[in-house]
Order: structure tokens, then C-alpha cells, then sequence
């Protein structure tokens, strides 16, 4: 349910950089999602339907691009992504960490009339 508050957050976010650039349409946003945010994009554009009925974002079209999570390996430094199988290096079969990578849920780009 979490996705209620952050497409609300969204979509003030948008309807306010739409304000400051006059535009009387807000047509497509792009969101990058994160693998491993926890979001639902189905829930974000039932949200956003829902949320933006009233508003220059209403109608807008939702484009969720993936962002795929990343590891690092301390052993041998090396950065890869993470496949579902394990958390282990491809090069030294040592344990990796998660980095910041997968995690993230933005707004990329708007586009207005």
C-alpha cells in the first residue's frame, strides 16, 4: 500500500516542474524503477489514474523503465549485476554485497504539451 504515498509524491512532483514550465498537458512520464524497490507498477498507475483524474496529468501515459540491482564483490572489487540464483562473485565465487543499484524509483522524464 506504500505505493499510494510515493505516486501521490510523484505526482506533485511532476505537476509542479509542469507548473514552472507553463505547460497546460502533461502527456508521458518515465519512471525509473529499482528491481528490488519493492513497487508495484501496476499499483503506481492504478494510484495515478486515480490520483491525477482532476489534473493536467490525467490521461498521462506511465513508461516504467527496469533498473537492474547490482553487486560488488569486496574480494576481487569487481561490480555485476545480480542474477536470481545467488549473491556469489561470477569471477571468485567469494559473497557480495548489494550496492545502491536496484533499490532506486525516480522520475526520469516528463513530457508536456
Amino acid at each position: 500500500m506504500h505505493e499510494l504515498a510515493l505516486t501521490e509524491k510523484m505526482l506533485r512532483l511532476v505537476l509542479t516542474e509542469a507548473e514552472r514550465h507553463q505547460a497546460e498537458k502533461i502527456t508521458k512520464i518515465k519512471i525509473c524503477l529499482g528491481e528490488l524497490s519493492g513497487i508495484i507498477k501496476d499499483c503506481v498507475a492504478y494510484y495515478f489514474q486515480l490520483s491525477a483524474r482532476d489534473t493536467i496529468a490525467a490521461g498521462a501515459e506511465l513508461e516504467f523503465g527496469l533498473s537492474t540491482a547490482k553487486l560488488f564483490c569486496p574480494d576481487c572489487k569487481l561490480e555485476f549485476e545480480k542474477t536470481p540464483r545467488d549473491f556469489n562473485c561470477p569471477v571468485c565465487g567469494g559473497l557480495s554485497r548489494l550496492t545502491g543499484s536496484g533499490r532506486e524509483w525516480f522520475v526520469e522524464s516528463i513530457e508536456v504539451e
